[in-house]
């Protein structure tokens, strides 16, 4: 099944397309005893596989999503390219809720997840262990979702840091200062170590991130889950406009 975009789904992103014909395949990895479910689509005529990050109703807590087994799954599957969706708290000024980000770098602050296919090394091939992340999200995707955004007049942000934190509590004011102070725009959850994994199997991956709030201590106001659960549950369906629009060109980009 060469050729296929794998779009990977993250909070309030539970399917692709409502109205598209989907199967589920169940896929057994190295790394999970529970096989991975994934959904395919025909999208305009365009096939993708659909993951829910967090399962279809939402159960595993981002320190507990199986990244290894997920991103393994998509390779097995024979996806081609990840475009990943997370939702995320706004640190810069100019990327408040509602906001779209397709960020180019990220920070990683988790911890204790499984976060490497090479568990041990081979000493033929040390070097193959060590991949370059000098820059994290593949350019061409990037740029593909930018235009889709810029298109549907998608307040978007062509780049940004995305600081990725451990969870699954939110962040405390001081360590949102701290993550501003190391240059980070925006924080989530469950940009890593997916974007590592997906560089360490060679896959092309990029990020589409939904701000659903402002990050604490940012502003004088409580944080709200009802106010998040509104942004998130009104910036997903443009999100998946977004995707859906960008699908042709995403499927030509990895013919090539």
């Amino acid at each position: 099944m060469p050729g296929i975009i794998g779009i990977i789904g993250g909070s309030g992103f539970y399917s692709l397309n409502s109205n598209s014909d989907i199967n589920t395949n169940s896929l057994s990895t190295p790394f999970s005893e529970s096989p991975v479910t994934l959904y395919k689509s025909q999208v305009s005529g365009i096939p993708a596989i659909f993951l829910p990050r967090h399962g279809i109703d939402h159960g595993k807590p981002p320190h507990k999503v199986n990244y290894r087994a997920n991103l393994w799954a998509l390779k097995e599957i024979e996806v081609s390219a990840i475009i990943a969706v997370n939702a995320v708290g706004g640190i810069s000024e100019s990327m408040p809720p509602g906001t779209l980000v397709v960020p180019d770098q990220i920070i990683d602050y988790t911890w204790g997840r499984e976060h490497t296919y090479f568990d041990t090394f081979h000493t033929e091939a040390v070097g193959e262990h060590h991949v370059d992340f000098t820059w994290p999200y593949d350019e061409g995707l990037r740029k593909i979702l930018i235009k889709s955004a810029t298109v549907r007049q998608k307040n978007v942000h062509a780049g940004g840091v995305y600081g990725c934190t451990q969870g699954p509590r939110l962040e405390s004011a001081a360590e949102i200062q701290r993550l501003k102070r190391d240059g980070c725009d925006i924080v989530g959850m469950t940009g890593m170590p997916e974007a590592a994994l997906a560089r360490e199997l060679g896959l092309p991956y990029a990020s589409i991130s939904l701000v659903v709030n402002w990050a604490a201590g940012l502003t004088s106001e409580t944080l709200s889950f009802t106010d998040i659960s509104a942004t998130l549950d009104n910036g997903v369906s443009g999100v998946k406009e977004i995707i859906v629009d960008a699908l042709p060109e995403l499927h030509q980009f990895i013919q090539n």
